[in-house]
């Protein structure tokens, strides 16, 4: 099982944390999703097949790019 904390910048507010958790939920051998709209972070735990790469494309789709 990974834990990755991600920087998010699109993040303003609960309702994209929301819509995060709902479209990563998505992906199969994701855990948990947790956001914090102050920080402009994400905190997400998985095993496979999820893999950080799907989950970066995964934000990218959805307009939440992860900032390197």
């Amino acid at each position: 099982m990974e834990t990755k904390k991600m920087s998010v910048p699109n993040i303003s507010c609960g309702h994209c944390v929301m819509a995060i958790k709902r479209e990563l939920g998505e992906i199969k051998g994701i855990s948990k999703v947790e956001g914090d709209p102050q920080r402009k972070e994400i905190t997400v735990t998985w095993d496979a097949p999820a893999s950080l790469e799907k989950i970066k494309s995964t934000l990218r789709t959805i307009n939440y790019p992860v900032a390197d």
